[in-house]
């Protein structure tokens, strides 16, 4: 076999090898077999970067945002050209059946569109007159260098949520995508290059845990922008925080569903499905515990199982998958470790699928617990993995109260054929991103992706307004305009 090639960081527009000499083997999940080495780059290559990022800043940021707004457009118009490309690299690094990764793809490219047009939301405004003589004036301006550290589960979807629209707002940009899936990232910044920035707006830095530490602690960061695991977006914001930079951290989650007696039972069961299996439960906003409400857990739970039975689980790009591999053997091992002490708490297998037999893929069983109680571990902690909790209810008030308890507040929907009841939903449920009869409630690029509780550190969110405001700040110039005095006349440069 030909050695696999070494992935280099991008900094200053040029591909620049890692000068930290440790790598890591990138691999297919459905196969284990190494497709590239991502290096693992260190302080030195991360300061190159930073440094690279500030040179352009002054040049970039004065550019007018209308030449800065078609960039982006020529970067998403390369997007367009290359997606099937895209779509296929994410499947052969994360896993995800390539229906998934399209989907996803989607979304980021949607946000890119935003982007576009983020320059009109910038805030500015005017007041005449707030004293005798004086205007007050409130314009947005760039933070300056602003680094982006993205999770393994949406290669392409997370970093095209952060550079389109910092960048297109005059900051320029640091990505250090997760090691496990840096491919779909090295694309997208050849296309930033290929689309006209200049060089040094948007650098790449492969790496793990010593590039992200570097990161945080960078005097010449101003922001940083987080996606991942709980205890890592904690370690993110108190760490950059600290270090005086602006950060928004976005953490776990643990989706609740709840299922209304009246709610439309075929339909809710697609959707819970789709939500739950779906990139293998491998995502943030995956439905993790359906909260049945009596009298409808007995019919619900026999739909459901017949479901998880029924899904076909194998390579991503392989016609009719329904669910592929985890994204490592280590997270496999987690998620299967998650699976028996479901078992060892007393909750009910009520289905466990198939996988493929003598696979050295990472291929993990779908699995349906029923009699789930809510102080199980299968009910509180985030397992990221195809396992859906059931846990039985006596009321809609009961049913608030386990999703409420959680110390996540991503998303949760409910399933009701009532108005009434999805509006007391929404007012009581504590969580950001809210469904009525959807799974997966993610909100379209022009509004916020908002957790509360432990899912979000940092007052704004990821993704429409609020990201634009994460990425610039605002400033305020109060100025005196005295009139001439009487008869001085041609005093003034417009006289």
């Amino acid at each position: 076999m030909p050695p696999v090639r070494v992935l280099p960081n991008w900094i200053g527009g040029v591909e620049t090898p890692a000068r930290a000499t440790g790598t890591l083997p990138v691999l297919d999940p459905a196969t284990a077999e190494t497709i590239a080495q991502v290096p693992l780059s260190g302080p030195e290559d991360v300061a190159a970067a930073v440094v690279a990022a500030r040179a352009a800043f002054a040049g970039w940021s004065s550019t007018p945002v209308g030449e800065r707004a078609r960039a982006v457009r020529r970067f998403r118009e390369l997007l367009a050209r290359d997606r099937d490309a895209i779509a296929r690299s994410i499947v052969r690094e994360h896993g995800k059946t390539l229906d998934d990764a399209q989907g996803s793809l989607r979304r980021g490219v949607e946000s890119v569109e935003f982007a576009e047009g983020a320059p009109a939301l910038l805030p500015g405004s005017t007041m005449a007159n707030v004293s005798r003589g004086v205007d007050a004036e409130l314009f947005s301006e760039p933070l300056g260098v602003v680094a982006g550290i993205t999770p393994f589960n949406f290669p392409a979807m997370v970093p095209l949520w952060m550079f389109p629209t910092a960048v297109v707002l005059g900051n320029t940009f640091v990505l250090k995508p997760s090691e496990r899936v840096p491919l779909t990232a090295d694309h997208l910044v050849r296309l930033v290059h290929e689309a006209g920035f200049p060089p040094g707006v948007v650098n790449l830095v492969h790496g793990a845990k010593e590039a992200v530490n570097a990161i945080l602690t960078a005097p010449g960061i101003d922001a940083v922008a987080f996606v991942g695991s709980a205890p890592v977006a904690r370690h993110v914001y108190a760490t950059a925080a600290a270090a005086g930079k602006r950060v928004l951290a976005l953490a776990g989650a643990k989706n609740h569903l709840v299922v209304a007696p009246d709610a439309d039972l075929d339909a809710t069961v697609d959707s819970i499905v789709s939500s739950a299996f779906g990139s293998a439960g491998e995502r943030c906003l995956a439905g993790s515990v359906v909260v049945a409400v009596e009298p409808v857990a007995d019919a619900l739970v026999a739909q459901l199982a017949a479901r998880v039975r029924s899904l076909r689980v194998g390579p991503g790009d392989a016609p009719g998958t329904d669910v592929g591999p985890v994204v490592r053997a280590e997270h496999r091992d987690r998620v299967m470790s998650y699976i028996r002490v479901g078992e060892e708490e007393g909750a009910t297998v009520a289905a466990r699928g198939t996988i493929p037999d003598r696979s050295p893929g990472f291929y993990v069983p779908p699995t349906l617990f029923d009699r789930v109680h809510p102080t199980m571990r299968i009910a509180r902690e985030e397992i990221f993995g195809p396992v859906l909790a059931v846990v039985r209810v006596g009321s809609l008030d009961e049913a608030i109260a386990v999703a409420n308890a959680s110390e996540f507040g991503n998303s949760a929907s409910i399933y009701t054929r009532s108005g009434g009841t999805a509006r007391m939903f929404r007012e009581r449920i504590q969580a950001g991103m809210v469904g009525v009869n959807i799974g997966v409630p993610a909100p379209p690029a022009a509004l916020p992706f908002v957790g509360w509780k432990g899912s979000s550190y940092g007052a704004l969110a990821a993704t429409g307004a609020e990201a634009v405001r994460f990425f610039s700040r605002t400033k305020v110039v109060t100025a005196r305009w005295p009139s001439d005095p009487p008869g001085a006349g041609g005093t003034s440069p417009m006289h």
